[in-house]
């Protein structure tokens, strides 16, 4: 038998395809590892560019994350350039236009050798490092594009290969399920966030505090949950448009207090219950002030409850910001709908309220005139006959004297019955009677009547706005006097002769008592909420020692130009 014929040599693997695929696949493992081991979306972008970078061993990755139009790039995460270079260079890529604009418009993966000479390319910015080799691939989540993974600059001078394309295109396919995890989280601790800013904003309303108060809760809370510039709520104002009443800002504001006319389209879509979205307020010809203008990205939404529009809510971005999501639209929208709830609900508590002093002055009338009025008079008789039965002169002339005191007191008895039966739409405009209103209305809880005093012609000197918003302080201050002063005596002096430390002329609204003063650490929102005003008008507000012995008590002091 001949010999069976020796098997020869096995066939050569085909050149570096082992040693490729053994260097690669566990750097693909631990790519795809690191892609999915969190949930936050941003840091899950960095990780995948830094993957990434590692895995095609490229100097430079970045992610560009494509808007909900599809035609732009809303957001883009970089990797492997310093933060003062990318200070240098200015503004991210916004994907109009060059080969990262065409590459979200073709959506599939491209590979050059020299990116400086694609026709696509509309050139580097200054500052920006060299780079010749590209690499860009899709990213799709749920089967829609999410954005493009670029990586530039292979290290060493090599192109990227084909090995470099399917390993990067495996790792897009992990990437998309990471972020499509990400975006589940973030969307999940959003909801949280807006839902903790509604139970917030409910609470405030409802707890029975300064509406003020309550509104600027609101403010903050929709600035800092959309990731504004400013909150701003308006009110419908009495003579038409819509008033500011809250501003949150991170600069100060003279804002508040002014009124939107009612002839802007946007004021008359909010008063119709109409959202309104602005995508530029720079160049949209709805903006009627230069306020506006110098926004971006604006959501103005109506407070509406119940087929009725109570206010609205405007949260503008800063120009150049990204424009709002439809999800972050959506969660507004809902936020302010629940405001609106709260303001309606915390407006009928006050209703209530309002009812049961009413009903209280009314009865304290009645008490007054039926009971005290009916005393005076008849200890008023007892001591005319007593005078007339009287020889001594010195007692006849006391007598007198007291008759008279009584009938003086029987008179400011009738003129405080009347204040207390008069409603709020019967009192005269003039700012001289809504300040008497406003002592004769505080006198109740209070349980005295403060004194007060007028220097000047207030009536013709003082302004609509400013008379306005010093009532507004006026009233901030003697229920700050009712609630934690503990006074047993308020003076009210409104000045308007006063003058400005910049030498205008101004009003000046004082309100002194004898109390126990502000505790050190207490609570300080109705002071703050006084200085706010007045620095709306170009005024001020403070406080100071008291009236009571040895300076106990507060002196508020609130003034602005007329």
């Amino acid at each position: 038998m001949s010999a069976a014929p020796r098997p020869g040599p096995p066939p050569p693997p085909s050149p570096g395809l082992s040693a490729e695929l053994a260097v690669r696949v566990p750097q693909l493992l631990e790519a795809m590892r690191s892609v999915g081991s969190g949930l936050e979306l941003h840091s899950t972008l960095e990780r995948i560019c830094e993957a990434a970078a590692t895995l095609t061993d490229a100097r430079y990755a970045g992610i560009g994350v494509v808007d909900e139009d599809g035609d732009a790039l809303a957001d883009f995460v970089f990797h492997g350039v310093d933060a003062a270079t990318a200070r240098r260079i200015g503004r991210f890529p916004d994907g109009h236009k060059g080969l990262l604009g065409a590459l979200i418009r073709e959506s599939a993966p491209v590979r050059l050798v020299d990116v400086t000479e694609d026709p696509r390319s509309w050139g580097f910015p200054d500052h920006h490092p060299r780079m010749r080799g590209f690499l860009g691939v899709p990213i799709r989540v749920s089967g829609e594009v999410f954005g493009n993974l670029y990586l530039g600059e292979k290290r060493g001078g090599d192109l990227f290969n084909d090995y470099d394309v399917n390993m990067v295109r495996v790792l897009a396919t992990e990437a998309g399920i990471a972020i499509g995890n990400a975006r589940l989280y973030e969307a999940a601790k959003q909801r949280e966030r807006w839902i903790d800013g509604s139970v917030a904003v409910t609470t405030a309303l409802l707890s029975g505090g300064d509406a003020e108060d309550a509104l600027q809760v609101v403010a903050e809370r929709a600035r800092r949950l959309s990731g504004s510039a400013a909150g701003i709520v308006l009110l419908p104002a009495a003579e038409g448009g819509m008033e500011i009443v809250a501003v949150s800002s991170e600069q100060p504001s003279d804002q508040l207090g002014r009124v939107v006319a009612p002839d802007s389209e946007i004021i008359a879509q909010l008063l119709d219950g109409r959202p309104v979205f602005v995508a530029d307020a720079a160049t949209d010809p709805r903006m009627l002030s230069a306020l506006a203008r110098a926004y971006g990205p604006i959501m103005a939404l109506p407070l509406q409850s119940g087929g009725r529009v109570l206010g609205a809510l405007v949260t503008p971005r800063a120009q150049g910001e990204r424009p709002f999501t439809e999800a972050e639209r959506t969660l507004a929208i809902q936020f302010a709908s629940q405001a609106a709830l709260a303001l309606m609900m915390a407006e009928a508590q006050r209703d209530r309220e309002r009812l049961a002093v009413y009903e209280d002055r009314d009865r304290i009338a009645r008490d007054l005139h039926d009971l005290v009025i009916q005393r005076l008079f008849a200890t008023g008789m007892m001591l005319e006959s007593a005078q007339r039965g009287s020889l001594v002169p010195e007692v006849r002339h006391g007598v007198a004297n007291a008759v008279d005191e009584l009938d003086v007191t029987i008179q400011e008895i009738r003129t405080a019955i009347f204040a207390l039966q008069q409603g709020p739409a019967e009192a005269p405009s003039g700012l001289r009677t809504r300040v008497l209103r406003e002592i004769n209305m505080a006198a109740v809880p209070l349980g005295f009547k403060p004194g007060h005093r007028f220097v000047g012609a207030v009536d013709t000197t003082v302004g609509d706005l400013t008379g306005k918003n010093l009532i507004a302080a006026l009233r901030e201050a003697l229920s700050n006097a009712f609630r934690h002063a503990e006074a047993a005596h308020i003076e009210v002096v409104v000045d308007a002769t006063a003058t400005l430390p910049d030498g205008s002329p101004g009003v000046r609204l004082t309100v002194a008592d004898d109390g126990v003063g502000i505790p050190a650490g207490g609570r300080r929102s109705g002071l703050h909420n006084l200085k706010r005003r007045a620095e709306s008008l170009g005024g001020d507000s403070w406080y100071g020692p008291g009236i009571g012995e040895d300076g106990a008590g507060t002196t508020v002091v609130w003034q602005a130009p007329h």
